[in-house]
């Protein structure tokens, strides 16, 4: 059976829309805002006036929670090729622009696909248009997401939060802050929900905003949470603990999260080769795709083995973003591209620094920028090392507790 590989032509116009935003007002400010770590690029209100416009007009979605919650769950046919890819591609053509600048337009954080993925209709109706920052990781842990020690305690027709959250992306900025905690520990991670916590409100203090290696236009912040009071209608989905389904229903978010992180780190390898190619073909150094690579220089030979890694990595990410569309389960999917496309991103980027020389390490291009950018993408939503173990235990069939 042939397999088409061409994007539908309905989602060009995601490509050449963002890849317009992107080259006319991202990258053209990336360098300030990269100089200028916590100041806020206001130049992006305008670009998510624009995503709003253009999501309204319901032909293409960008990285709100509407994006992944698109078509009746009872039409499996209802969302093809639909909204989780319009978002995945609009974010390789933005974070081709600038990654750090992706992760600060309004409304369209990591947060709202959190809400997305788990959220009642009625939720989706109060908190569909929010700003929503993702509040997981703890100063005790960082990528056993299980290990949660955040409290959220109901009493009365409300929920009492306490804890601390860092590296919160947008933390600072956002509006709401979707917060892991667990409702009783004795439970485990059945009992680990996600809850909707307005940043301003009694009680959510931000501690401190952290100095970073790159993407620093992005604020990444540190939030405590001291007897929190949130109405008991702001637990995301079911307030059951479910001790047969486990860990399930919050873990979904990373399922639309993680292609998302992956196609970040398609853009911004592209970025990056884009930006090589231009310097060695200035530097009279032919790139052909008739001879083999050993038949060629070795700065050819490298750039061909990154742009054969670049596509591979596309490729993966794609597919985990068409199989949520298509209401197929890409758990183990969704972490393949994302371990794939991370991986590449950081060697690719980092390569091209090496390759490019003085060039390549000065201010005078944005390689250095793009190689400290990278490395993060390594990181967060799981670890390289966490997207492994994912992947192995769907192969195998085991458990996060038969497989450690």
């Amino acid at each position: 059976m042939a397999i088409n590989l061409e994007i539908p032509k309905k989602l060009q116009a995601v490509i050449e829309k963002g890849h317009q935003g992107a080259a006319e007002m991202i990258r053209p400010i990336s360098r300030k805002y990269d100089l200028a770590e916590h100041a806020y690029p206001v130049e992006l209100d305008t670009l998510s006036t624009l995503f709003e416009g253009i999501s309204e007009a319901k032909t293409i979605s960008f990285a709100g929670a509407d994006a992944f919650h698109g078509g009746d769950d009872n039409d499996k046919k209802s969302n093809v090729n639909g909204s989780n890819m319009s978002a995945l591609l609009n974010a390789v053509e933005i974070s081709w622009g600038d990654v750090a600048l992706l992760l600060s337009v309004p409304y369209q954080g990591l947060g709202n696909a959190a809400i997305s993925s788990v959220a009642t209709k009625e939720q989706l109706e109060r908190f569909g248009k929010v700003w929503a920052a993702m509040a997981i990781t703890e100063p005790g842990f960082g990528s056993d997401s299980a290990a949660v020690s955040t409290t959220a305690k109901l009493e009365g027709d409300e929920y009492v939060i306490n804890g601390e959250k860092i590296y919160v992306t947008a933390g600072s900025r956002a509006t709401h802050i979707v917060v892991w905690a667990t409702l009783d520990k004795a439970q485990g991670r059945a009992a680990i929900k996600s809850f909707v916590v307005p940043r301003e409100h009694p009680g959510v203090t931000i501690e401190r905003l952290e100095h970073k290696l790159g993407i620093k236009a992005s604020d990444t912040a540190a939030i405590r949470f001291d007897n929190v009071r949130i109405p008991k209608e702001n637990l995301l989905g079911s307030p059951e603990i479910q001790t047969d389904k486990g860990f399930a229903g919050v873990m979904q978010t990373f399922d639309n999260t993680r292609p998302l992180v992956a196609g970040m780190a398609v853009g911004v390898a592209r970025a990056a080769l884009e930006e090589l190619r231009t310097i060695l073909t200035d530097a009279g150094i032919e790139i052909s795709y008739d001879k083999p690579a050993h038949a060629q220089s070795a700065p050819a030979a490298e750039f061909l083995r990154m742009e054969a890694d670049w596509e591979s990595s596309y490729l993966l990410t794609v597919r985990s973003a068409w199989q949520s569309d298509n209401k197929i389960p890409n758990s183990k999917e969704a972490s393949m591209g994302k371990a794939k496309a991370a991986r590449v991103a950081s060697d690719i980027t980092l390569k091209a620094v090496e390759i490019a020389g003085t060039t390549g390490y000065s201010e005078n291009t944005l390689l250095e920028k793009w190689a400290r950018d990278s490395k993060i993408l390594d990181i967060f939503e799981g670890t390289q090392q966490i997207q492994q173990l994912v992947i192995a235990r769907r192969l195998l069939g085991l458990s996060s507790a038969e497989l450690k």
